[in-house]
């Protein structure tokens, strides 16, 4: 092999040690803003620090998982969650909240908090849902349609109709005629289908990654009028997001294939 003469070596040296300057000084530059100073990436590239999402209940399973998967990715970072109805959530963020991320159960809801006062960079959706009826293991009141949760005596919970999960039942109820009179309204879908668990109604209207994530705890029945309400779930990096690149990080394995098949195990719709 030839080698290069010496004065050629030399401008060699120079010019990776002026690109690697480029490159550092690059790094430091990348996405500082909305980051503090103990959220950015250290010398070696690495995130670290806390990202605090604010998820809608119906995802705690997956994007627990999902937690789990970005902390064993990124040694020094830990992912803390905060789940509760969208609407709850979407409060909290508008009243002051610290935040990094937001993934609300529709887009109505993320709305709440990308509107006017614009504390969210523009929203993605990421999945969807729709809703099945819950049941008690086998099914014991033979509930096989909608229509039957109309039968005297039954005991039904709902959503309450200002979260994501109580409008879309009230959607779905509202364009069929079928008039649900429910035992109680309940402030997020966990809260529901635990209705249903614990006895104390006979059936709710649910989403089916809740129905999938209870397994034999209770029975799902599908129905084909859900498919006149499926819930788009958008999520979003806040404004003034504390950790803000270990945040875009932590989004961007959401909507990933690997995220992708988190989710789709757990019962939700591709986008």
């Amino acid at each position: 092999m030839t080698r290069p003469a010496p004065r050629t070596r030399r401008l060699l040296q120079v010019t990776g040690a002026g690109a690697a300057a480029l490159l550092t000084l690059g790094a430091c530059s990348s996405d500082s803003s909305g980051s503090s100073p103990d959220s950015a990436p250290s010398a070696s590239g690495k995130l670290s620090g806390t990202v605090t999402v604010f998820a809608a209940a119906s995802l705690k399973e997956s994007f627990t998982a999902l937690g789990e998967q970005f902390e064993k990715a990124h040694p020094g970072t830990k992912v803390a969650f905060s789940f509760a109805g969208s609407d709850s959530l979407a409060a909290s963020i508008t009243g002051g909240a610290p935040a990094d991320v937001f993934a609300a159960a529709s887009a109505k809801t993320m709305a709440l908090v990308t509107g006017k006062k614009a504390n969210a960079s523009a929203p993605v959706t990421f999945a969807r849902n729709q809703l099945e009826i819950a049941t008690l293991p086998g099914n014991p009141e033979k509930i096989t349609a909608l229509k039957d949760l109309t039968k005297p005596g039954l005991k039904v919970a709902l959503c309450d109709k200002s979260v994501p999960c109580g409008a879309a039942a009230d959607k779905i109820l509202t364009t069929t005629g079928v008039k649900v009179t429910p035992v109680s309204y309940e402030q997020d879908v966990k809260s529901a289908l635990t209705k249903v668990e614990l006895k104390e109604v006979d059936a709710a209207l649910v989403y089916k990654t809740d129905v999938h994530a209870a397994g034999d705890k209770v029975q799902g029945i599908d129905f084909p009028e859900s498919s006149q309400a499926v819930n788009d779930y958008p999520i979003a990096l806040l404004k003034d997001a504390p950790n803000a690149t270990a945040a875009r990080a932590f989004i961007a394995l959401v909507r990933s294939a690997e995220g992708r098949t988190t989710l789709t195990e757990a019962g939700f719709l591709q986008p």
